[in-house]
């Protein structure tokens, strides 16, 4: 199975819920992507000039 590409649109939302403290597991799962993905995003080297959201999707899954 192919790993899925992060998209632009992931970007601010996965920035915010790594801010939130929530686990690369949950964020991963959310988009269906693997979480090196996740990291990808956290350490900047996937679209590190894309900001945070201010606020987390209406669906995202909860603690």
């Amino acid at each position: 199975m192919q790993d899925r590409k992060v998209t632009p649109d992931m970007v601010p939302v996965i920035k915010l819920a790594r801010q939130m403290k929530i686990n690369y597991a949950r964020i991963a799962s959310y988009y269906v992507i693997n979480q090196g993905r996740v990291a990808d995003v956290v350490k900047g080297r996937l679209f590190p000039n894309i900001p945070p959201a201010s606020q987390l999707p209406a669906d995202f899954p909860s603690a």
